[in-house]
């Protein structure tokens, strides 16, 4: 199941609505605190802890820790802004700010001494230094091992550069009632097929190659990997490409007439001014589009990187969540949005984050294999978000399984 996002506002509106039901703010830092200090213990042992409080509900929650650790033989000591200074501890609880920081931390430098002397470091609700809606660093921020968060994520959760300093993220559940068109994009797999499924019931993709068709083969064999029951690489046949994969020469307008066809990729190894491109729109049939054939075209799945985004939707404000959403409105397609922290959006405002990419996903050809995965899921799945959303699940997955050093072809034997 995808874990919620909310943003400062929404995550601040639901707790209104709880506090306004009758439960006290008193109430939900219990739960937070007795949730996170069993998290801890669970996690850390009993480690002495030092446990920075801020002046808001988040040490709120850090004194709830400290008694429930204290409660259980961990020797706590607690410091509270301004002063932070005192000893180090091999189990550091930063409990200073939480959802909703927008200064920098004039203490950093106090905390990251802290930070660096502790074996273990834990952050409550986000660490201290962290935009909680847009995964900016406001001001320096260790690394964490352990981030614990209450009821859902925030956006910098997942979201760069705010992301790589979390660690193993926790959500515990205080009981506030909250629904999000913002989802963690969660695991995925193909359907595994049954006794009247087919190749064209499980999804017919068809590639188009370009000026250089190594890539589109590349796209091709990881459509075939992620679940489609039939492709067909439409261009110059290659050799080293699966036999299982259909190639030779034709009229493509005519080969795409094919009512089968669930899904149409192009782009791949594609100069952006090839007339197969206008072909491939002109077919009716669902579009894919990458790289060289990236446009604004609705009713699509086009996969821009930054560069590629910024080319296509100039003068875009707001966090990559939002300019996700900007996007995906003004073009009426689903954008998955490349990069350490994948955005997928739908014209609809649904919206999807990542979990963060292995950095070694940074070589040539990994973008074709995840358009080809898009490709084989939407002519499974027929829905653009979901297929989009499924697609960089499974890319990710397989790159975590590949490992560093990784080519692109290691994802498609991963898939």
């Amino acid at each position: 199941m995808s874990r919620l996002i909310l943003t400062t506002a929404e995550m601040r509106a639901a707790e209104q609505a709880v506090i306004a039901a009758g439960t006290s703010v008193e109430q939900l830092m219990e739960r937070a605190g007795k949730a996170a200090a069993e998290a801890i213990w669970r996690f850390a042992g009993p480690l002495p802890a030092l446990i920075l409080c801020g002046p808001g509900n988040n040490g709120g929650d850090g004194r709830v820790i400290a008694r429930e650790l204290a409660a259980r033989g961990v020797e706590v000591r607690t410091a509270t802004l301004p002063d932070l200074t005192g000893e180090p501890a091999p189990l550091l609880i930063d409990a200073l700010f939480g959802t909703g920081l927008s200064r920098p931390l004039e203490q950093a430098p106090i905390l990251l001494d802290l930070a660096a002397a502790a074996k273990v470091r834990v952050a409550i609700d986000l660490p201290s230094g962290v935009a909680t809606d847009d995964g900016s660093i406001l001001s320096p921020v260790p690394d964490y091992d352990l981030t614990i968060t209450f009821q859902t994520l925030k956006p910098s959760h997942l979201l760069q550069p705010a992301a790589r300093h979390m660690g193993r993220i926790v959500v515990a559940d205080i009981g506030i009632p909250a629904a999000s068109n913002l989802v963690e994009i969660g695991p995925s797999r193909p359907r595994e097929p049954g006794p009247d499924d087919h190749k064209y019931s499980r999804g017919y993709v068809a590639v188009l190659a370009g000026g250089m068709p190594g890539a589109a083969a590349l796209a091709a064999a990881a459509a075939l990997r992620a679940g489609a029951g039939y492709v067909r690489l439409i261009g110059p046949g290659l050799a080293g490409v699966p036999k299982a994969i259909v190639q030779g020469a034709g009229d493509p307008e005519a080969l795409l007439a094919d009512p089968r066809i669930g899904a149409v990729l192009i782009g791949p190894g594609l100069d952006p001014d090839d007339p197969l491109v206008g072909i491939a729109i002109a077919s009716g049939r669902p579009l894919v589009l990458d790289a060289g054939a990236l446009r604004a075209q609705p009713n699509a799945i086009l996969t821009p990187h930054e560069g590629e985004f910024a080319r296509l939707f100039p003068g875009l404000a707001g966090s990559k969540v939002e300019r996700a959403r900007a996007a995906a409105a003004a073009s009426g397609s689903v954008i998955v949005y490349k990069g350490a922290d994948t955005v997928v959006a739908a014209p609809d405002g649904r919206a999807g984050l990542a979990p963060p990419a292995p950095a070694w996903l940074a070589t040539a050809g990994t973008g074709d294999v995840l358009a080809g995965i898009a490709a084989a899921r939407l002519a499974a799945l027929g829905d653009p978000f979901e297929a989009a959303c499924s697609a960089v699940a499974m890319h990710v997955h397989a790159a975590r399984r590949a490992g560093p050093g990784l080519i692109a072809d290691d994802l498609v034997d991963k898939l």
